[in-house]
């Protein structure tokens, strides 16, 4: 997740402690600590929903509001609320295309009673996931126009900048997780996608990286152990089951922020 580092509470924000703001602020710490401690991506995902949710109810006062309303601030977390809605969208369609892939060639499997599946619905997948890589791809080179530095000493819009540097972070992680890229190795797979799963269980992680990264298959069926990989897709559509739903809650809670900062624009 993010590495950008954050300051203590500056005067310029409101001296007076409130419970949405300690609240908001203990997310914030937990992500921090999730980064150094490298937690599943779905748990990152429900810290992410929590942090909204906080955040929307922060948005909600009136102090905040008129805060908020200095300068060009709404219009700038506007802009990053559009793009990180529109990369939760992208994650989100993402999801499904892989999880519908994976299903079609689990049914393909086990039309043929569990001996293989048929050339047609190979290269269907083959093609499927080759244009799930493409689409990760072009969507993670979008990410390096995104601005999510904190240009202020103010407490208030560093708080809202390291939520967006979270989102950020964790959505990105989630594109790369599903892309499955087929690496050389797989000590060199487990390297790439360690950062995105749990270390406090190691087996439960390697199961993790061992599913997703096992999405990319080659065309050929020559010598395919086709019960293991029916076990495997198994597998990856329930760990893709749960991203889809974390993505899921996280998407109606960026929307939810971002039609509160349109509510004070408005105003």
């Amino acid at each position: 997740m993010s590495t950008t580092t954050y300051h203590s509470r500056s005067n310029s924000f409101p001296s007076q402690s409130h419970p949405i703001i300690e609240s908001v602020e203990d997310h914030l710490c937990r992500l921090r600590a999730d980064d150094s401690e490298s937690t599943s991506v779905c748990s990152n995902l429900a810290s992410l929903r929590n942090l909204h949710e906080g955040i929307n109810d922060l948005i909600q006062m009136p102090s905040i509001q008129q805060t908020l309303s200095q300068g060009n601030w709404i219009n700038e977390l506007l802009e990053g609320s559009l793009k990180l809605v529109d990369l939760c969208a992208i994650s989100r369609e993402i999801v499904s295309l892989t999880k519908e892939s994976v299903q079609h060639l689990e049914s393909s499997i086990r039309r043929n009673k569990a001996e293989t599946a048929t050339s047609a619905d190979i290269s269907a997948y083959v093609a499927s996931r080759k244009k799930i890589t493409k689409t990760v791809s072009k969507s993670i080179k979008n990410l390096k126009s995104f601005n999510n530095k904190s240009t202020t000493d103010n407490e208030l819009w560093r708080m809202m900048k390291e939520a967006e540097s979270h989102d950020l972070s964790v959505l990105k992680s989630v594109l790369i997780l599903l892309s499955g890229e087929n690496e050389t190795s797989t000590k060199t797979s487990w390297s790439l996608l360690s950062k995105f799963t749990a270390q406090n269980s190691r087996v439960y992680s390697e199961s993790v990286a061992e599913d997703l990264s096992s999405l990319n298959i080659q065309k050929s069926t020559k010598n395919m152990d086709c019960k293991n990989m029916l076990k495997q897709l198994k597998s990856s559509e329930m760990t893709i089951q749960e991203i889809e739903e974390g993505l899921e809650a996280l998407f109606r809670s960026l929307v939810k922020t971002r039609v509160s900062l349109l509510n004070v624009l408005s105003h």
